[in-house]
């Protein structure tokens, strides 16, 4: 058995998987991508689950991967069992079908024996009860002997989630000897204790389930394993939990740097140390995919890790910021792998030192609080902390529940988990409650009355259509004939021109006319989930029926003015990741024809320089009048080129790709200027937090930016003339009129104390002896309190 560091078996395995014809792809990032139904990657197939169900083609039929996953089902585990982790790295081959159990089983055997030298007589199987295929792959092709190959049930050896593709599963594990098992005569592989550790999972899919449970044999059948890197590493290494080995342990001597306590001595220490250790690893390698904290989604996991460490360092006696060290070692460890890290390590420790402390600074003052509570609980009697407390907790002192219910379980307490989502409930109601319960969106009422037609969108080209018919016509709620002068009303168009309210881009404005001369003027475009453009306006000529030809022109300046805002909403998005870097994100946007608002995650507010750099870019790409190019592309291809997609938004499988020169790549619905020149001036007029994590820029661009500058041009020159001065020398002259106000204010302030002095000492004919005091009673007239204290100072 060889004694390898982590980075030698990542790349031992990669290598032997590549000498099997296996394409060799890099770790996909933990946040997945176009998969709502994970919040993050905790497999290694996990990316490849288009590639497994048929949905999309893979690269290659045979890939392997070192996959960086996160899982946080057993936090309460980490650190007290040698196995758990919430951050781990999964070495996995897949075959989309392609290859199957005669060559993967020989395969990990192969690897496991040969390569990394491990002791076959140590090695135990186990298959699925009825998988007698691969039980005679491993007894009679391999040579396991048949008391080595355990056969378990489907809890353990059968891979299922719902309807769709499964199969059963064959695990490798270790016998790591007796002295490390529970000593029950019982223990076998499948026992909960230390003794067999599984290091390899592999599972064949070969059924397909349905909705009555039926499986049926797949066409094609894949392969899809996984082997714990840590877990292997810790064998190899010859260390009997995870965190002693070469991945962890530094992190760890690390952490005993900053606590004063040494790993080994005590098992509460031991325990602090390694939740440390994993919880600072995944919140490293989270900020690198570029999540931030936040309080829900995948914000909330990173923010609850980093919390926890926290939490943790405080039970070792660390009180200040420590995070951003332990930070700098797990990038040191990671970057022959994951190279990213180490270009962002000062992101990545801004984002920790700035979440760290302000959780520092409200730590304290919770944890006293809960100390109260608990004593409280004790001297009642009670074994639940009520779920009104622990929301204050929450809601005042961000304490997540999750911790709050840890702290207390170290006491044998528990929460009142019902109460306390019942005033989740209450707030969120609260929050409401200034929206009437009764109103329906506009959205809904559109999709009640337009959801079953479609309208073909023609307006990137033209602005006016002819020969187009009105499908449908209502007025308010109801689906009419016809409608008339005054009338309110909504309709669609069998093709349109006007471009519907999506991807933050406001809808267009204009007319119809019907061949009978009617006109509706048209306010706002929107569209619902069928496909349908609903021209939403009212009737200001004539009257409009249902089937009439018309005519539809749509506003060109208005038009016009809403690209401008749109382009510079790429410029801008793609500034900020030059200027901040490659972690800005897009999380929303608004482009209307007088401003534009651009959302985007980020860790702190921006510095003025920053800003000026920005906004220099953008209206550098503008002077350069660089010509924009429209295409349209399946959506892999549009990712490998490069193009950024606003997070969270839906595309199907072709898209429309933007570019701007070599600087700009976006997939996007929306209009746009045809050169960057039109874009015209730039100009950013405000960014603030709306949110943790979260920024929001504002701009405006071509005319807009343009009376901007007018008003503000033309209030430096008021000003300058009110002051007698020229615009160049205006600093120099407000800040003279500041020194001058400062030296007046001294002056005046010396003033009033003379006076003071002077009526104190007329005070003084007053004072009376009482016995051996003596006493003064009188009303002093005082500007303010530092007048009246200096009356008092004179008076004693």
């Amino acid at each position: 058995m060889k004694k390898l560091s982590g980075d030698e078996i990542r790349t031992r395995f990669l290598n032997f998987m590549e000498s099997k014809g296996h394409l060799i792809l890099p770790s996909a990032s933990l946040v997945p991508e176009r998969d709502p139904s994970l919040l993050l990657i905790g497999a290694g197939m996990a990316p490849f689950k288009r590639y497994f169900t048929g949905e999309a083609i893979p690269p290659s039929l045979r890939i392997a991967t070192s996959q960086k996953c996160v899982r946080t089902g057993d936090l309460e585990n980490v650190g007290r069992t040698a196995r758990h982790l919430t951050f781990f790295e999964m070495l996995g081959n897949f075959s989309f079908g392609e290859y199957f159990k005669a060559e993967a089983i020989p395969w990990a055997w192969e690897f496991l024996t040969e390569d990394l030298q491990l002791p076959k007589d140590r090695l135990w199987i186990s298959v699925y009860t009825d998988d007698d295929e691969a039980y005679d792959i491993w007894h009679h092709k391999v040579g396991i002997p048949a008391e080595r190959i355990v056969r378990l049930g489907k809890a353990t050896n059968f891979w299922e989630i719902g309807t769709g593709p499964c199969g059963p599963c064959s695990e490798v594990y270790i016998d790591l000897g007796s002295e490390r098992g529970c000593g029950l005569p019982s223990c076998q592989v499948g026992c909960d204790c230390d003794r067999y550790l599984e290091i390899w999972n592999l599972v064949f899919t070969q059924f397909d389930r349905d909705k009555e449970g039926n499986y049926t044999p797949l066409p094609k059948k894949n392969i899809d394993t996984g082997m714990g890197l840590e877990r292997l590493a810790s064998v190899l290494q010859g260390v009997t939990t995870n965190f002693e080995t070469d991945l962890l342990f530094p992190i760890i001597e690390a952490a005993e740097a900053v606590a004063q306590v040494k790993y080994g001595q005590r098992k509460e220490n031991d325990v602090a140390l390694s939740v440390i250790a994993d919880h600072s690893r995944a919140v490293v390698y989270l900020i690198g995919d570029d999540v931030l904290p936040a309080n829900e989604g995948r914000g909330y996991v990173l923010r609850r890790l980093l919390r926890r460490a926290v939490r943790y360092g405080r039970l070792l006696g660390i009180k200040k910021p420590f995070l951003n060290q332990i930070a700098s070692v797990i990038i040191k460890i990671g970057r022959t792998a994951y190279p990213e890290l180490a270009q962002k390590k000062i992101f990545i420790q801004k984002v920790i030192q700035q979440e760290e402390t302000r959780f520092l600074h409200t730590l304290d003052t919770g944890l006293d609080i809960l100390a109260e509570m608990k004593e409280r609980l004790t001297k009642q009697k009670e074994q639940t902390l009520s779920g009104h407390d622990a929301f204050v907790l929450y809601d005042t002192y961000g304490f997540p529940l999750d911790l709050t219910k840890e702290i207390l379980a170290e006491s044998g307490l528990g929460v009142d988990k019902v109460g306390f989502q019942q005033e989740m409930d209450a707030q969120r109601q609260r929050a409401r409650s200034v929206r009437s319960a009764t109103t329906i969106s506009v959205e809904d009422r559109l999709q009640r009355l337009f959801g079953d037609l479609q309208s073909e969108f023609v307006g990137y080209g033209s602005l006016v259509l002819s020969d187009v018919s009105i499908q449908r016509l209502a007025v308010d709620d109801c689906t009419v004939m016809q409608a008339t002068t005054g009338d309110r009303v909504s309709l669609v168009l069998d093709r349109s021109p006007f471009y519907a309210e999506a991807g933050g881009q406001v809808g267009d404005s204009g007319t119809i006319e019907t061949m009978s001369e009617a006109v509706v003027e048209v306010i706002d475009t929107k569209r619902v989930a069928s496909g349908a453009i609903i021209h939403v306006g009212r009737v200001i000529k004539g009257t409009v029926q249902a089937g009439d030809e018309a005519v539809a022109v749509v506003n060109k300046e208005r038009r016009l003015a809403i690209a401008r805002h749109h382009t510079a909403t790429h410029l801008l998005h793609q500034a900020l990741r030059q200027v901040l870097g490659d972690h800005v994100r897009q999380e929303g946007s608004l482009v209307t024809p007088e401003r534009l608002r651009f959302d985007f995650s980020h860790f702190r507010s921006l510095t003025s320089e920053e800003m000026r750099a920005i906004e220099r870019l953008i209206n550098s790409l503008v002077l350069e009048d660089v010509a924009l190019e429209t295409s349209i592309m399946d959506r892999a291809q549009a990712q490998m080129l490069g193009a950024t997609a606003l997070f969270g938004d839906r595309y199907g499988g072709t898209v429309r790709v933007v570019k701007i020169g070599s600087f700009s790549r976006e997939l996007c619905g929306g209009t746009h200027v045809d050169r960057t020149g039109q874009v015209g001036l730039c100009r950013i007029i405000n960014e603030a937090s709306i949110g943790a994590g979260l920024r929001r820029i504002e701009a405006v661009a071509g005319m807009e930016a343009w009376s901007l500058w007018r008003k503000q041009d033309s209030l430096v020159m008021e000003t300058a003339k009110m002051l007698d001065t020229t615009p160049d020398q205006l600093v120099l002259k407000i800040e003279d009129l500041k020194a001058s106000l400062r030296e007046k204010e001294k002056e005046l302030a010396r003033l009033n104390t003379r006076i003071l002095k002077t009526n104190v000492s007329n005070l003084l004919d007053k004072v009376e002896e009482v016995g051996t005091s003596k006493l003064l009673f009188a009303e002093i007239e005082a500007k303010g309190m530092d007048d009246l204290r200096t009356a008092v100072d004179i008076i004693r």
